[in-house]
């Protein structure tokens, strides 16, 4: 199994053989297009999670969450339109750590695109690498991307509590239910553990080597064998935990509601903040 991250020096050498997706995107930041057209790596074209990686958001009350996932058309005219093609290698990046860039990463896998490679570091590292940058926006021939989406494993609400361990991707603070900016309620699905996105990666933004991260996430139980699943608060960073256990080789799914799904039936139990 290849790693699906790429490096700079990598990238610097094969520029010209791969796609390029700019996710510039953070949750409650403005949408990542002015940031992109400011400054991007060369060739690369301005993908954006709210309207190219996601269904529109649920209404209050009602399933699905705040990122649904895409509708398998929507999503192949995306990527279409983006230059994405089946037989051409495909980068992600952004500036947030790949937390943005890793949901982009899930969802062609997904839909069964056999080479996504996140490039280690974003943003950032491609300019302290010696990464040139472009600015504007980028005009791409249309690419041939065929969307068949089960090439990676999800579960369902109805069956999320039956997972053997069920990651949290979200911040320590919103796991325990004593902050949470978003979602009407707080807490956490009943029975889940947490690991922050943050325990993926070092100080410099890189994502810790493959035994770190087999460290990591056994001290959770999230093993290779185990039944496991991940989820945070829409489904977008928990793709950075799944891409976290996939360079570790821990298999496991995502729960692509998570907690704005979870939360939308009032009956549902949620653990909260201690007494």
């Amino acid at each position: 199994m290849t790693s699906p991250l790429v490096s700079v020096q990598d990238l610097l050498a094969h520029l010209g053989e791969v796609t390029v997706l700019d996710v510039r995107y953070q949750t409650g930041a403005p949408a990542g297009r002015p940031a992109y057209e400011a400054g991007h790596v060369p060739g690369a074209v301005y993908v954006d999670v709210d309207a190219d990686l996601a269904a529109p958001p649920a209404k209050p009350g009602e399933p699905g969450g705040r990122h649904p996932l895409p509708a398998t058309a929507d999503f192949e005219a995306a990527m279409r339109k983006a230059g994405v093609s089946g037989d051409r290698p495909v980068v992600v990046y952004d500036d947030w750590g790949g937390r943005g860039a890793a949901r982009a990463w899930w969802l062609l896998r997904y839909h069964g695109h056999a080479d996504v490679r996140l490039l280690d570091g974003g943003l950032a590292a491609w300019v302290a690498g010696g990464g040139a940058l472009e600015e504007g926006a980028v005009s791409v021939e249309a690419g041939s991307f065929t969307a068949e989406p089960g090439g990676l494993p999800v579960v369902d609400t109805e069956d999320v509590s039956a997972v053997e361990v069920l990651v949290d991707a979200r911040a320590h603070e919103r796991y325990l239910g004593e902050h949470e900016p978003i979602d009407p309620v707080a807490g956490r699905i009943p029975g889940a553990v947490n690991v922050p996105t943050s325990e993926n990666l070092r100080p410099d933004g890189r994502f810790k080597d493959p035994d770190e991260l087999r460290r990591v996430y056994a001290a959770v139980g999230a093993v290779a064998g185990a039944d496991v699943a991940a989820y945070c608060g829409s489904g977008v960073t928990a793709c950075h935990d799944l891409l976290a256990m996939t360079v570790a080789r821990v298999p496991a799914a995502l729960y692509a509601g998570s907690f704005s799904d979870w939360v939308s039936d009032p009956d549902r139990a949620v653990d909260g903040p201690p007494a």
